[in-house]
Order: C-alpha cells, then sequence, then structure tokens
C-alpha cells in the first residue's frame, strides 16, 4: 500500500510495477466502489500480463468515505476527483521509479469523466484513457480539450450509458474508439463480458503508452 497527499488528503492506494514496466495506469472506480473492486483488480492483472504498472487508488479519504455513507455527494463530484487525479498524475510524475513512464487513465462510470478532465489538464502525461461503462457527459465541455486517445467500452445492453458514450466519441477531437461488448449490461456480469473488457483495455493501453 502507498500514501499520497494530495491537497492535504491521504489517499491510499495499490502501486504495483511490473520488472521493465513501460507505463503506468491509475484507476479512478465509480460511485460505491473502491480499489479493491473485483472488476478493476481483473483488469489490473490483465494490464501486468502486459507490463503495464497499476495504481489502484480510492479517491476519497478513509473519513470521506465513512461521511459518504450517509451523505452520498462526494461520488458525484467530478470536479474534486478530477482535481485529485490530476495530484496522483503529478505525484506519479515526482517519484524515482515512475517518473519517466507515460501515464493512462482508466475510469469506470463517474470516474471516467474525472479521469477526462483530468487527461485535459495534463496533456503532456496522460498518454492514454479508457472508460468503461462510463458517464462522460459529466467532464461537460472541457471533452473537446482531451489530447489523449479515449476507448470507450459499453455494454452493449447498457442503453443509456451506450448513447452518451456515442455522443462523447464523436464530440471529442482526439482519436476516440467506442467498443461495445455484446449482451453485456453496465457492470459486465456476464459470463466471458469482462474479459473482454480486460483484452480491450489491455491492448489500447499496450499501443499507446510507450
Amino acid at each position: 500500500m502507498v500514501m499520497a497527499s494530495i491537497a492535504g488528503t491521504e489517499l491510499e492506494g495499490d502501486l504495483h510495477l511490473p520488472r521493465g514496466a513501460h507505463g503506468v495506469v491509475v484507476f479512478a472506480h465509480g460511485s460505491g466502489s473502491s480499489r479493491f473492486s473485483p472488476r478493476n483488480q481483473y483488469v489490473a492483472d490483465e494490464l501486468a500480463r502486459r507490463g503495464l504498472g497499476t495504481l489502484l487508488v480510492d479517491l476519497l479519504s478513509h473519513d470521506e468515505e465513512v461521511s459518504e455513507d450517509r451523505s452520498h455527494h462526494l461520488w458525484f463530484d467530478v470536479g474534486m476527483q478530477a482535481d485529485r487525479l490530476i495530484g496522483l498524475v503529478d505525484w506519479l510524475a515526482e517519484r524515482p521509479e515512475t517518473r519517466m513512464l507515460p501515464v493512462g487513465l482508466f475510469g469506470a462510470s463517474t470516474g471516467a469523466a474525472a479521469a477526462l478532465v483530468a487527461a485535459a489538464a495534463r496533456p503532456d502525461r496522460v498518454h492514454a484513457i479508457v472508460a468503461r461503462g462510463g458517464r462522460p457527459d459529466l467532464a461537460g465541455p472541457v471533452i473537446v480539450q482531451v489530447q489523449a486517445p479515449t476507448l470507450f467500452v459499453v455494454g452493449a445492453k447498457d442503453v443509456a450509458v451506450l448513447d452518451l458514450n456515442e455522443q462523447a466519441r464523436e464530440t471529442m477531437t482526439a482519436r476516440a474508439e467506442l467498443h461495445i461488448v455484446p449482451d453485456a449490461t453496465h457492470l459486465f456480469e456476464e459470463p466471458g463480458a469482462l474479459a473482454v473488457v480486460a483484452e480491450e483495455t489491455a491492448t489500447w493501453f499496450a499501443a499507446h503508452l510507450r
């Protein structure tokens, strides 16, 4: 476990760097999830097999997590989440073992919006994005400023979110692709669906984080 102090807030994360890593991917999970999400850990394992480092991090502090159990407002504060992702990108740039590695952002649900905003703010550091079942609409107009190649991965049965991702792809000026996972719903719980997400994600980052 690592602790990152971001704007006075201590964030807990798990940083894994395989030998000879040629990039590092920061995970931004969605509402109600954490760095222990089995879905994100599954994807992280596939990235490690491709020689990519991963940073699975909780964007809320422990005290904020406790408060969020009652209020449920911070998970939809995309600006706050994006600021902390920006801080984490800068934090990686300061660490000897990661400062030379290109950074990717993997965002799920609301975390995808935060990833897009953070990428727009750090175009020199963020080299690729993957949004899994994301809400890119919550990123607002800043999405046109994103320069990093972006892959949207959405379940075919997640109809409302699929429409939002199609609109985002058409809006972006950077390279943007949409991969639709057949028969999958929002959480990709169907047999084989998450394996497709992991494969597409790893292929995207392996191609762009060099």
